[in-house]
């Protein structure tokens, strides 16, 4: 019997997720490849291994034995692959992060620029998750390292499987039409008045901006629910509302018909680069995180939180 290492992850994935749709949107597949996968995998063990329940899938006795030891075979395989890093000595390894819209596009062009100049065997795949899903997907094995973000109204809870690395502490702004706030400094409050433009609660984000106005005591008046900060200033250049957007974010394409407001009381976001926790020191990813930092420090950003 030959057990293939690909096929055993989707295993491990179905019995975490559940489904097959939930495994395959988790390991970036379709759910008809996923299926046919594990009609494989079946095959090569020649037995059952799940029956279906609706639309669950359920594990048989098998099934479940066979999960169990494909979490130390894989688990196995990363440890030698990380032994074989350190003991090499010689860096040639392949990282895939998650990412969002705004590192992206503010951090990873110039870090990865440097990286591959003085480092060209380590190559960097990313792939663009929301932040509230990256650190699921890092603590499953899906990515090797990922961005996360705490907001000083709303930190994030934390896995203790799970290292992370400051790499920037961005504020926050209010964007708003061009000429709204003649001052160009106000107080959160004082844009109570105005119509919003925020995520939905179900992100971070979206929860974070809503916590932050009422610790400001105001439920802002939300006319427009829309996800990409893109999205947002577009609609803020149009003069449909307010929105707070970050530093990195600010460096995406700005349209124009926006004054971008100073917050009297700072709004602050940390950004980290999320890793799991091994017993061997991984040295390419440390590597690939001091030049995220160094991005960082060459837009301003540092590691610690700025005084108001």
């Amino acid at each position: 019997m030959e057990l293939s290492l690909h096929r055993l992850r989707m295993l491990r994935e179905l019995h975490r997720r559940g489904t097959v749709t939930a495994a395959a949107v988790s390991l970036h597949y379709t759910a008809s490849a996923v299926s046919q996968q594990l009609a494989q995998l079946e095959r090569d063990v020649g037995a059952k291994l799940f029956e279906r329940l609706g639309r669950r899938v359920q594990l048989t006795e098998l099934g479940v034995l066979l999960t169990e030891h494909a979490e130390e075979i894989l688990g196995s395989v990363e440890r030698a692959t990380l032994a074989l890093e350190e003991a090499q000595g010689t860096l040639s390894v392949r990282l895939t992060a998650g990412v969002w819209a705004s590192v992206a596009s503010g951090l990873l062009p110039t870090a990865l620029t440097a990286l591959a100049a003085e480092y060209p065997g380590i190559q960097v795949r990313t792939r663009e998750l929301a932040p509230e899903d990256t650190a699921e997907a890092v603590r499953d094995g899906t990515l090797d390292l990922s961005f996360v973000i705490d907001y000083s109204d709303a930190p994030m809870q934390w896995d203790a499987g799970l290292e992370r690395a400051v790499v920037a502490v961005e504020r926050l702004h209010a964007a708003v039409p061009a000429g709204a706030v003649p001052a160009g400094t106000a107080s959160l409050d004082e844009l109570a008045e105005h119509p919003w433009i925020l995520a939905s609660p179900k992100s971070h984000f979206g929860r974070a901006m809503r916590m932050a106005c009422h610790r400001h005591g105001f439920s802002p008046k939300i006319n427009h629910e829309v996800e990409e900060q893109s999205t947002a200033m577009a609609m803020v250049g149009a003069g449909l509302g307010v929105t707070l957007v970050s530093d990195l974010g600010l460096r995406l394409l700005r349209p124009p018909g926006i004054d971008v407001v100073t917050l009297t009381t700072p709004l602050l976001r940390t950004v980290s680069i999320a890793y799991r926790r091994t017993e061997i020191r991984r040295p390419s990813l440390h590597l690939v995180i001091g030049a995220v930092q160094a991005a960082a420090a060459e837009l301003g950003l540092g590691t610690e939180p700025a005084l108001p």
